[in-house]
């Protein structure tokens, strides 16, 4: 029996999003072994070739002039200031709890183009932000016992990511995306290399490590692919949604492979981010709008994935 377009779509999505949570896992472990600025170079040289090659070969690389456009390269430091300080918060903190903060980034978008933009954002969206983000207290704890002050880089992830969203809207169409992925990748990689020296300098790897962080290159693309796939599929206010089983990956692979089990606070405050964002989704739906922070669940769902 054939699934309709949007259990298709849902279920691309979930696809999407594990193999994003499985890549964050392979990256969390392999900060154990060496410093992040090495795992970026490494990691980033795989996905950096295979983005490059799939560019190649449709043609985005053409005019190389166009990464010069304010918009991208906004775009793409914003994204490596978001994918440095994903990796940071990543490296101290459970994976559950650094997704659960990343959750908030639709309503950190939708609050962007509000205040940027100037898009018309009613009262009952608003509401919806200011509990996201006493969600995201609630999982940050800051002042109580069990914070940890890896979550400010976390949070400093959401805006980066929020900004690089933002950007992305104001790239000119005329510029391929997978050039600007690209050039993102690229630069992500090249970060890498040279804060390798100052994060603490070169680790022999093993074959394995390479490996397993090729893997992880691997599943960026396959994520990035399935995601694509889902937004063609189906409707987004019925798929959008199902961005949020990232949480859900998360927790599981955070107990499975690290033997993080997330406590009462952070259940609590990832169900409020997740609500908010859910009834967000709705209120957009509602009244017909741009749906900016639904389209910021498409290609652009959060750092380090490129």
């Amino acid at each position: 029996m054939a699934l309709s377009p949007n259990l298709r779509g849902a279920l691309f999505m979930s696809i999407s999003m594990a193999g994003f949570t499985v890549n964050d896992a392979i990256a969390k472990a392999a900060a154990t072994e060496m410093n992040m600025a090495q795992v970026m170079a490494i990691r980033g040289v795989f996905a950096t070739t295979l983005v490059a090659l799939f560019a190649w070969h449709q043609g985005a690389l053409r005019a190389p002039r166009m990464v010069l456009d304010p918009m991208v390269l906004l775009r793409s430091f914003s994204e490596l200031g978001a994918t440095l300080s994903f990796l940071m918060a990543l490296t101290h903190m459970p994976l559950g709890t650094v997704s659960a903060i990343l959750q908030a980034l639709p309503l950190a978008v939708t609050m962007g183009a509000a205040l940027v933009f100037g898009e018309r954002v009613r009262w009952r969206r608003w509401a919806a932000i200011v509990a996201g983000f006493c969600g995201v207290l609630i999982v940050v704890r800051p002042g109580f016992e069990g914070f940890s002050p890896y979550a400010l880089f976390a949070l400093a992830c959401v805006f980066f990511a929020a900004v690089r969203d933002l950007a992305t809207k104001r790239v000119p169409d005329h510029i391929p995306s997978l050039l600007v992925t690209t050039v993102t990748a690229t630069l992500i990689t090249v970060a890498g290399l040279v804060l390798i020296v100052p994060f603490g300098g070169w680790t022999p790897v093993g074959a394995g490590s390479v490996a397993r962080l090729a893997c992880a290159g691997v599943l960026l693309l396959v994520g990035y692919q399935f995601i694509i796939m889902a937004m063609r599929t189906g409707e987004i206010s019925f798929i959008a949604p199902f961005r949020y089983t990232a949480l859900l990956w998360a927790i599981v692979l955070g107990y499975l492979a690290f033997g993080e089990a997330p406590d009462i606070a952070m259940i609590a405050g990832s169900m409020l981010v997740v609500g908010s964002g859910l009834y967000t989704l709705y209120r957009e739906r509602v009244v017909g709008s741009s749906r900016i922070a639904a389209e910021s669940v498409t290609t652009e769902i959060a750092p380090d994935r490129t």
